[in-house]
């Protein structure tokens, strides 16, 4: 395969990875967590309210950002794709800069424990969907990698991201009707 072609593959299986991996922390963060509840109190203003439209696109929104890390993990490929742990070394960058060490404040990061008032239960509730993400997103690389060769992978990737992301864009459509 050509640079070119590895290139392609490598932000076509980011991607995937991605938004497969956002698909299913949030589905299981949503129907295992109290969203109502945690989106009813007064600390989350700021954030829309959680039947707002454009919040269903989320999946589908997933589509350019994972491309954007796939873009970032890039210059990084031959330490994360090619060396021995080198996914397990991704896993910690995401941790680190996604969770632990962010610029803002989401709930559930080091910076939200300093900075909002957010209670220190609605901190913690936001921890196992962040990891179930990570965890997700890396077993998904992992499987992708162990069967590059096959390409029964890619079909099945891409009838979930077409699938993910039809749900996503029906939620919004459903909405925007009503």
């Amino acid at each position: 395969m050509s640079e070119k072609g590895k290139i392609a593959k490598l932000i076509w299986t980011v991607t995937y990875a991605h938004v497969i991996a956002y698909a299913v922390a949030g589905m299981i963060a949503y129907f295992m967590l109290p969203y109502d509840e945690i989106w009813a109190l007064d600390v989350m203003y700021f954030y829309l309210p959680i039947d707002t439209p454009i919040l269903a696109l989320a999946i589908a929104l997933q589509v350019p950002r994972g491309v954007l890390i796939a873009l970032f993990v890039l210059p990084l490929r031959k330490a994360f794709f090619e060396e021995k742990h080198g996914l397990w070394k991704l896993g910690l960058i995401v941790l680190g800069f996604a969770v632990i060490s962010t610029i803002g404040a989401p709930w559930g990061s080091y910076e939200s424990f300093i900075y909002t008032r957010f209670p220190l239960w609605l901190q913690l509730w936001a921890i196992p969907e962040s990891l179930l993400y990570i965890g997700a997103f890396i077993g998904i690389l992992a499987l992708a990698k162990k069967f590059a060769h096959k390409k029964i992978t890619d079909v099945i990737a891409a009838i979930l991201l077409v699938a993910f992301c039809a749900m996503s864009i029906f939620g919004f459509l459903s909405l925007v009707a009503a």
